[in-house]
C-alpha cells in the first residue's frame, strides 16, 4: 500500500512539473516560432537545389550476355576513377535488395545478346538503374556511365552504336524534394530537441532555481525528464507537420511503413534530447548552451550526414568522424523507410547505432549531473 502510494505522489510530482513545463513553453512566442516556424521554413525551402559531385561510386553489374564485347566494357567501367563494381552476376533479381540495404547507387544491365546485336544490327541496349532518392548524384551517374559507353565506342572504333537506356528507381520524376526531405528531417529535429532542451536547463540554473528543485522532495532525474518531455510531445508534433508538407506539399509519400518511420523517429528525438541535456550539465549560460547546440549539431549535420556531400567523397579522417552525428544513421533510416519503402531488417543496423548512442549519452549525463549538482 505504501509502495502504491509512493509512485502515486512520483507520478502527480512528474505530471505537475510537465505541465509547468508546457506552460512555459506555450506562453514563449520567439520558442514557439523557433519550434513551429523553422521546420515549416526549412521543408519549404530545402526541396529544390543543390547538386554534388560523385565518385567512387558503387555499382554493381548485371551480365546476361558473359561475351567479349560486355567484358570489355565492364573493365572500362572498373578501371574509372567514378566506379566501384562491387559485383559481376547474371540475377537482376539481386538488383532490388542490393539497392534498398544501401550497399550501391548504380546498377548496369547487359542484354542476353549484347555483342550478337552489336555485330548483326549495329546497336544494342544497356539498362542503367540509379538510385532516384538522389537526383543529383543519380543524373551525375548517369552522364559518367554514358560518357565510359561512348569512349568505349570510339576508343574501339565500333561502327555500331551502344543505346544505355536509363531508369530511375524510387525517384521516376527526378524532384528534388525526395532527397532533401530526409535531411531536413534529421537537421529540424536535432537542432529543435538538442538547444530546446539544452537552454531550458540551463535557464533554471541561471534563474537559481535549479538548484530549489534539486533539494525538493521530487528526484534529480524526474527533474530532468520533466524538462525533456514536453520537447519530446513538441517534436512528435513537428514530425507530424514534417510529414504532412512532405506528403501534401512536396509530393514525397511515405512509401514505408508509418508506424515505422515514427517509431524510430521517436528514437532519434530522444537521442537528440540525451545529447541536449549533456550539452545543459555542461554549460552554465544560455548563450553557451545555444552556440553549443548551433555550432555542435548544425554543422555535423548539415556537413557530415550525407544530406548536402556525400561522404565517400570525404577525406578518410572526416568519414570515420561523420560516424558519431546521430543525424547520419537518422539519415540513412528516413531515406530507406519513406523513400525507398524498405523495411526494419534494411535499418536495423543505423537503429542500434542509435539505441547505443542514446544509452551512451544517457548514462554519461547521468553521471556528470550526479557530480556537478547533486
Amino acid at each position: 500500500m505504501d509502495n502504491t502510494s509512493g509512485f502515486s505522489v512520483v507520478r502527480n510530482q512528474l505530471f505537475s512539473f510537465v505541465r509547468k513545463e508546457f506552460y512555459h513553453v506555450l506562453r514563449d512566442k520567439k520558442v514557439l516560432l523557433i519550434l513551429f516556424g523553422m521546420p515549416i521554413v526549412q521543408v519549404l525551402l530545402f526541396g529544390f537545389v543543390l547538386s554534388n559531385e560523385v565518385k567512387d561510386t558503387r555499382i554493381i553489374v548485371i551480365d546476361g550476355a558473359h561475351d567479349e564485347a560486355s567484358r570489355q566494357l565492364i573493365s572500362k567501367l572498373e578501371a574509372s576513377r567514378y566506379f566501384q563494381v562491387d559485383n559481376i552476376s547474371s540475377n537482376e533479381s539481386e538488383i532490388e535488395p542490393t539497392f534498398r540495404q544501401g550497399k550501391i547507387k548504380a546498377a548496369i544491365v547487359f542484354p542476353l545478346n549484347f555483342q550478337h546485336d552489336l555485330q548483326h544490327g549495329n546497336s544494342a541496349q544497356v539498362q542503367i538503374i540509379t538510385d532516384g532518392t538522389d537526383v543529383n548524384a543519380a543524373n551525375t551517374i548517369n552522364s559518367y556511365i554514358i560518357s565510359i559507353i561512348h569512349d568505349f565506342s570510339s576508343q574501339e572504333k565500333i561502327p555500331y552504336r551502344i543505346i544505355p537506356e536509363v531508369r530511375m528507381l524510387y525517384n521516376p520524376q527526378l524532384l528534388g524534394a525526395p532527397n532533401f526531405v530526409p535531411g531536413v528531417m534529421a537537421m529540424v529535429l536535432m537542432l529543435v530537441c538538442v538547444m530546446m532542451t539544452a537552454v531550458a536547463i540551463v535557464k533554471e540554473k541561471e534563474m537559481g532555481t535549479m538548484e530549489v528543485l534539486l533539494v525538493s522532495p521530487m528526484r534529480p532525474l524526474l527533474v530532468i525528464i520533466s524538462k525533456a518531455v514536453p520537447y519530446l510531445l513538441l517534436s512528435l508534433v513537428n514530425l507530424s507537420i514534417i510529414i504532412l508538407l512532405s506528403v501534401y506539399v512536396l509530393d514525397v509519400p511515405v512509401k514505408g511503413s508509418v508506424v515505422l518511420l515514427l517509431s524510430l523517429s521517436t528514437l532519434f528525438i530522444i537521442t537528440c534530447l540525451a545529447l541536449g541535456i549533456l550539452i545543459s550539465i555542461q554549460t552554465d549560460s544560455q548563450q553557451a548552451a545555444m552556440f553549443a547546440s548551433l555550432i555542435g549539431m548544425l554543422l555535423p549535420t548539415i556537413m557530415l550526414s550525407g544530406f548536402m556531400f556525400p561522404i565517400e567523397n570525404m577525406p578518410w579522417p572526416l568519414q570515420l568522424i561523420s560516424n558519431i552525428a546521430p543525424s547520419r544513421w537518422y539519415y540513412i533510416i528516413v531515406k530507406d523507410v519513406m523513400i525507398k519503402g524498405a523495411g526494419f531488417s534494411s535499418v536495423w543496423k543505423e537503429t542500434l547505432i542509435l539505441v547505443t548512442m542514446t544509452i551512451v549519452l544517457l548514462a554519461i549525463s547521468m553521471k556528470k549531473f550526479k557530480i556537478r549538482l547533486a
